[in-house]
């Protein structure tokens, strides 16, 4: 349910970015103990970290935004590829126990859309 949620609030379509490459949405899956209860403090620390390794990749990577739970964070993120997001969870020390690309968008209006 929550990943159908996921999905239907973010663009899931590959989409070209302003240098004419494909970049693909991912959804990240990130096991972290109670990352519920994280001060904003903290989740402001982990936001650097992350822009910081991005900036340093200097590669077609985008960090869109994530969603904390009480023991897990999913993040979405457009890439060229699945390994650029695997080389910034490494590069940045973040668990990532699930990588999946995002195939479509669903929200409510798909329930009226004309075929």
């Amino acid at each position: 349910m929550l990943i159908l949620m996921i999905v239907g609030m973010a663009e899931a379509r590959s989409q070209e970015n302003k240098n004419g490459k494909t970049m693909k949405t991912y959804l990240i899956e990130r096991e972290i103990p109670e990352a519920g209860k994280f001060t904003q403090e903290e989740l402001k620390g982990i936001s650097q970290k992350s822009c910081e390794v991005l900036k340093e990749m200097n590669a077609e990577i985008a960090w869109m935004h994530s969603y904390v739970t009480d023991n897990k964070v999913y993040c979405v993120y457009k890439a060229a590829n699945k390994t650029l997001i695997e080389q910034h969870a490494e590069k940045g020390g973040f668990p990532v126990n699930s990588i999946q690309e995002l195939s479509a968008k669903i929200d409510p209006s798909t329930a009226t859309e004309e075929q």
